[in-house]
């Protein structure tokens, strides 16, 4: 069984609205109908002060793309600078493990410019409110622009465990990601050797560390292909890199080498993890649904055909 816990609701009902987009519009004219009870100055300025996000993420522009389903919500407090942390979804939850769908725009962890909004601080809030003595501890990591499952141990003896036996008790982490054009093979297998330089950017090259990433075409429409990855190693940045070295990167992945961004976010979704528990040892299996706006990028018909 699922549930949400959203750590904005502790602020008050009128303080924030949120709201679920059901037909295309710019992010200004959406507000204007949604907000009717308020001025067009006023909601000019709700925008421009960073009080509006949209699937998580705030943003200040007037013209941005609102597709069917994403989630637009707003800080009707004056004077507010940002948002409350983003619900979130508990996938599972037992005595020793957390595992949840985390939002694409939320930082697994806190950076030096950014501590609050983060996943292990909202689920740190969450444990504390169950449980006066609560507490996570980070298992995994992922982007802050990837979306899907990650897990959180609730004790230092879970963390200590999977993270000494984290290969062999992973058994299976899968994601579904959109790549910009088709690539040449159904399904095939990555392999290079990674490393990081100053910039924070992770590149193939002839050392470094080994990372294998096996990749099947679901659907593709010639502009775009979905593909299903599985990691058989667990370096950082590793799929955003293989797709990107086959030609074919991640749709809204600039720093890689994407030329477009369709759907105003990396196109990238952790939806499989399979582990053995570390208390119990049962297989473990958890499975989310690709994302909406994932499969209707790749229906659109490619245009560039006559």
């Amino acid at each position: 069984m699922t549930a949400r816990y959203t750590p904005g609701h502790r602020e008050g009902k009128n303080k924030e609205r949120e709201f679920t987009v059901d037909a295309p519009s710019p992010l200004l004219a959406y507000l204007l109908v949604t907000l009717s009870d308020k001025s067009r100055s006023t909601v000019k300025s709700i925008l421009a002060s960073r009080q509006v996000a949209v699937n998580g993420t705030v943003t200040t522009r007037f013209d941005a793309p609102l597709q069917p389903g994403d989630r637009v919500r707003v800080n009707m407090e004056k004077g507010a600078t940002t948002l409350s942390l983003p619900e979130f979804e508990i996938v599972h939850e037992d005595d020793d493990l957390i595992v949840i769908n985390k939002p694409h725009g939320l930082l697994s962890v806190a950076t030096e410019r950014e501590r609050e909004r983060t996943a292990y601080r909202a689920l740190t809030d969450y444990a504390r409110r169950t449980s006066p003595d609560g507490r996570v501890f980070v298992l995994h990591r992922l982007d802050r622009d990837t979306s899907g499952l990650m897990m959180f141990a609730k004790s230092e003896r879970v963390q200590e465990i999977m993270q000494r036996g984290w290969d062999e008790m992973v058994t299976s982490r899968k994601y579904v990601a959109v790549v910009e054009g088709r690539p040449a093979r159904d399904s095939d297998l990555v392999t290079s050797h990674l490393q990081e330089n100053r910039a924070m950017n992770v590149y193939s090259s002839d050392e470094g560390k080994l990372a294998a990433t096996r990749y099947t075409v679901l659907k593709t429409n010639g502009l775009y292909s979905l593909l299903e990855l599985e990691l058989e190693t667990g370096r950082k940045n590793q799929i955003r890199v293989h797709v990107a070295d086959i030609g074919h990167p991640v749709a809204g992945d600039a720093k890689y080498g994407a030329r477009s961004n369709p759907i105003r976010r990396l196109a990238l979704h952790a939806r499989e993890l399979h582990f053995i528990h570390p208390v119990t040892h049962r297989e473990m299996h958890f499975r989310t649904d690709i994302p909406r706006r994932f499969s209707l990028l790749v229906k659109q018909r490619d245009r560039t055909k006559k």
